[in-house]
């Protein structure tokens, strides 16, 4: 048994389960009850020990949860990355002492992964401040959402652990209003709309993910809101609003909807995609972020629209 007092609150959490947690598996109970992290994370500390229920550690993310337990999560350090930091120039948005808001361009990942070691947007981070070396775990430090390579636009990172897990609570609670920018092949059914369906793992692509029309345990619920800006004889201007933020969700809806996103290859009509005004990459821009910063001012950040994207809508104009 260990003793709740004989641990550290400097960096845990403690959770009590009530009657309407009886049933639940521990890590989506944790999930729901935790601030600031994700399924994987919660996963990732039960693996190590590090979540104590009712002064038990506990390493099965499926034990089933009765209803009545207490418990402590404790958060580890952060741990050195072994990233290696690349000067690679940034086009900063806004930067204070808690986060860095970055203008991502086209065709940069992320955070290292296989096939991309180098480049990524984590390695030129690491370059402007060393400091956030394992910011909310090793191998994506400070990263709290992430963008498509080709998708361009708005990108928070945190600077230090507690704006880490502010700024995720967010994300996870959806209380982030993120706006995107899309051109899309033909019309959606409607001006405005909105698509609910479940997304998981296209079974034989695995690169792709896909539309299921029954939840189940490898799928996860998405939602996206979509108003027309601009028609065209070809192509339609849309500001896209996910609510959930699901892998490659706004372009598997829109696909879905028949009208995929103009230079998609993955999801779209390849013919159309050929014809694509020279386009080398998916029309879809993170065009604006709005979202409370530690400091407690809730704050809007704007990405301009590409000169890429810009050629395209000009070109479509006097189509």
């Amino acid at each position: 048994m260990i003793d709740f007092k004989d641990v550290s609150t400097s960096n845990t959490q403690v959770v009590k389960f009530h009657e309407s947690d009886r049933g639940k598996r521990l890590d989506v109970a944790l999930v729901e009850g935790a601030k600031g992290l994700s399924r994987s994370q919660i996963q990732r500390l039960l693996r190590q020990g590090n979540i104590i229920v009712d002064g038990i550690v506990s390493t099965k993310s499926s034990t089933v949860i009765r209803g009545s337990e207490k418990v402590m999560i404790v958060i580890p350090p952060p741990v050195t990355t072994s990233v290696s930091a690349e000067d690679i120039p940034l086009e900063i948005v806004y930067e204070d002492s808690d986060l860095l808001v970055v203008d991502k361009p086209s065709g940069m990942v992320v955070h290292p992964a296989s096939g991309h070691r180098t480049g990524t947007l984590v390695n030129a981070v690491l370059s402007h401040d060393p400091q956030m070396a394992g910011i909310g775990g090793e191998k994506r430090p400070g990263i709290v959402h992430r963008l498509d390579k080709d998708t361009s636009g708005v990108i928070v990172v945190a600077k230090n652990d507690h704006a880490h897990r502010f700024l995720q609570a967010q994300f996870k609670e959806r209380t982030v209003e993120k706006s995107y920018l899309a051109l899309v092949n033909g019309m959606p059914p409607s001006f405005n709309g909105r698509v609910e369906t479940a997304i998981g793992r296209d079974k034989k692509f695995r690169k792709r993910m896909a539309i299921y029309h029954v939840k189940t345990s490898k799928t996860r619920f998405a939602v996206t809101r979509y108003s027309t800006v601009e028609k065209f004889n070809e192509c339609t201007l849309l500001e896209i609003k996910p609510i959930t933020g699901r892998t490659h969700q706004i372009r598997v809806h829109m696909s879905y909807l028949g009208c995929p996103i103009v230079g998609d290859l993955l999801y779209g009509n390849r013919k159309k995609v050929s014809d694509s005004f020279g386009l080398r990459r998916q029309f879809l821009h993170a065009s604006s972020l709005k979202i409370a910063i530690p400091s407690g001012d809730v704050r809007v950040f704007n990405s301009p629209l590409p000169k890429d994207l810009e050629n395209v809508l000009t070109q479509s104009r006097v189509v």
